[in-house]
């Protein structure tokens, strides 16, 4: 396996694999999704891979099913150069996000990863409120979050935003950087070194596929040109890919996001917002809203100027988001075990007639 450690594989994974036979199966890492298929590493090598019919039986929702980062396990065919996909190693973290529209199903970003680089760009994309939300998410995954401003070389103000951020967001650390002048490129560099993996995440144009070709040392990805109206781009990736740096470390590549809709996201606000925990606990009603009750120690903050009018606003505008996807889970699984009794009633009732014939 040490041909393993270096796309990531540890104790934890190993001994999550014992229950394997080593003879038949072999790790294999998911290094991207395709529509039919998937490509996975292993120590022969790449190959293409598709999972058996009892992973798929077996698997619920999307969720279930092997993701860009996962670990699973396989049986090789065809001298080598094919593989089937039988099971998915526990893992160890995960970034997942609601689907976009009106169902209510979880849509997982990456899995195992060490780092996350939420970006944003010191053109027209800096905003505070889009940031708050990304580590609401993020904070959630269980893997270091890293805040990185790109374009540094375009805002004569960069080290004084980079300092509003950290002021904002004190538990993360904030790295500039500029891919054009080679600034902060390094630092970036040193936080992937042994075998971690990160993910970087933001909208599209903010120059993610930018970073990853100077980490890669060399033009992999496309880089989509953004339009100076409004600073937007093109989602030039269109696939979540797992890259490995010569320097080592892996990265993943993902799509720009439009919309980031949240997915049980309870501990990630309350570590994004801890201010605000901190004071729930002084308000008079243990319930409390935060929004009109006397005796809030929130609001009384607010009042007194300890909380700005846009942290308040973005705070209570996230939770009760998450209020609402928790209710709207609550009906969906509701629904669900109702399906579920009325299917299996059906099954008692087509038995006990064939038995009384």
């Amino acid at each position: 396996m040490n041909s393993l450690n270096k796309l990531g594989w540890n104790s934890y994974f190993e001994e999550n694999f014992k229950s394997y036979n080593a003879v038949e199966f072999r790790p294999a890492r998911i290094t991207a999704e395709n529509k039919n298929n998937y490509l996975l590493i292993t120590e022969h090598g790449e190959v293409f891979a598709e999972v058996t019919g009892k992973l798929l039986f077996n698997s619920d929702t999307s969720a279930d099913l092997p993701k860009t980062g996962d670990w699973v396990v396989i049986s090789l065919h065809n001298e080598n150069t094919s593989a089937l996909i039988h099971d998915i190693l526990p893992r160890i973290s995960k970034i997942s996000r609601k689907t976009s529209g009106k169902r209510t199903d979880e849509q997982i970003i990456a899995v195992n990863i060490d780092l996350i680089f939420v970006i944003q760009s010191l053109d027209n994309n800096l905003n505070l409120n889009r940031l708050r939300r990304y580590l609401v998410a993020m904070n959630e995954s269980g893997a270091e979050v890293i805040i990185l401003l790109s374009k540094t070389d375009l805002d004569p103000e960069a080290e004084i935003k980079a300092k509003e951020i950290k002021m904002n967001f004190p538990d993360n650390e904030v790295i500039p950087f500029s891919a054009l002048l080679n600034s902060g490129i390094e630092v970036i560099k040193n936080k992937l070194s042994g075998s971690k993996t990160a993910v970087v995440l933001g909208s599209s144009g903010v120059g993610k596929s930018t970073l990853i070709n100077k980490l890669l040392g060399q033009e992999l990805l496309k880089a989509s040109e953004v339009r100076l109206s409004d600073s937007k781009g093109k989602h030039t990736t269109t696939r979540r890919e797992l890259f490995l740096l010569p320097d080592g470390g892996m990265i993943i590549d993902t799509p720009g996001m439009r919309e980031l809709a949240l997915w049980n996201a309870g501990e990630g606000l309350s570590k994004t917002f801890s201010a605000f925990d901190e004071l729930a606990y002084n308000c008079y009603f243990s319930d409390c809203t935060h929004t009109h009750e006397i005796r809030c120690a929130v609001l009384e903050a607010l009042q007194e100027g300890r909380l700005t009018n846009e942290e308040y606003e973005s705070y209570i505008k996230l939770r009760k988001e998450l209020k609402y996807l928790e209710s709207k889970q609550d009906k969906f699984l509701q629904l669900e075990e109702k399906r579920k009794w009325k299917s299996i009633h059906k099954e008692m009732k087509n038995f006990n007639k064939k038995n009384k014939i």
